[in-house]
């Protein structure tokens, strides 16, 4: 249970136990559990939708992202914002990118992707609740499917640290020394899945993990923690967009 506490204390705000004689390679055996994690935000952002629905969809969409940033402490959205900062000033120049995501200031690229990336989510989120009346979509199935959501991102972080080079230490290269292989897969084959018995669009959340691994390795040649948070914002982005055709389609 330690891995789990750790897990949810890292990406999260979540109240949890306090776990003693803390050492550094117990935060990336860790990892394990990010996609659990991940649901959980996910069922959480889901329960809000679901009940400010009952009233308005926009309702709905407005608690569940209210729920999504302060569950998550916006961590994510920090690490959108300096990796945007640090592409929007690189010029394909790959030093100077890794020059500027040191840079704890945020600029003006950073607080358009932020702005961009919850108007997104917001927007989305209110298609996902207008099918929550009936004849729409269940609750039930509507908080799976965003508990994927979230998962698959988490998992997306996952494969990224231990996929790509770290470019810095920190937090992003603690989580690449755990290369559990064989977690991995697991974890990608109970997605997979969960994900084709529940919204078969969502078994398609591997390209979104790894067009992210491309931009990583092209633009910057591997990864920060910056750069795995700003990931998981991406992914969830673009997969809350597949919920939300999903719902909408007849």
């Amino acid at each position: 249970m330690r891995g789990l506490i750790l897990a949810v204390q890292f990406l999260t705000r979540l109240p949890t136990p306090r776990v003693p004689d803390f050492r550094p390679e117990e935060l990336a055996a860790s990892a394990v559990w990010f996609p659990v994690v991940g649901a959980a935000v996910g069922a959480a952002v889901a329960g809000a939708v679901v009940a400010g629905a009952l009233v308005d969809p926009w309702l709905g969409a407005l608690a569940g992202l209210l729920v999504w940033v302060w569950i998550t402490g916006a961590l994510h959205l920090d690490g959108l914002a300096d990796l945007a900062d640090a592409l929007g000033a690189a010029h394909r120049d790959r030093q100077r990118a890794l020059e500027v995501l040191r840079d704890p200031h945020v600029g003006a690229f950073g607080v358009v992707a932020i702005v961009l990336v919850l108007l997104a989510k917001l927007v989305l989120l209110a298609l996902v609740a207008k099918h929550l009346a009936p004849p729409g979509a269940a609750p039930a199935a509507t908080v799976a499917a965003l508990a994927l959501v979230a998962a698959w991102a988490r998992f997306g972080a996952v494969v990224w640290s231990q996929t790509l080079p770290p470019l810095a230490p920190g937090s992003a290269e603690r989580f690449a020394w755990g290369a559990g292989r064989a977690s991995l897969v697991a974890w990608g084959i109970a997605l997979l899945v969960a994900s084709a018995w529940l919204l078969p669009p969502l078994a398609a959340a591997p390209l979104a993990i790894g067009l992210w691994w491309v931009l990583l390795k092209r633009r910057l040649g591997g990864m920060t923690g910056d750069c795995l948070g700003a990931g998981v914002e991406a992914c969830e982005t673009m997969l809350l967009a597949v919920v939300a055709l999903a719902l909408a389609a007849p």
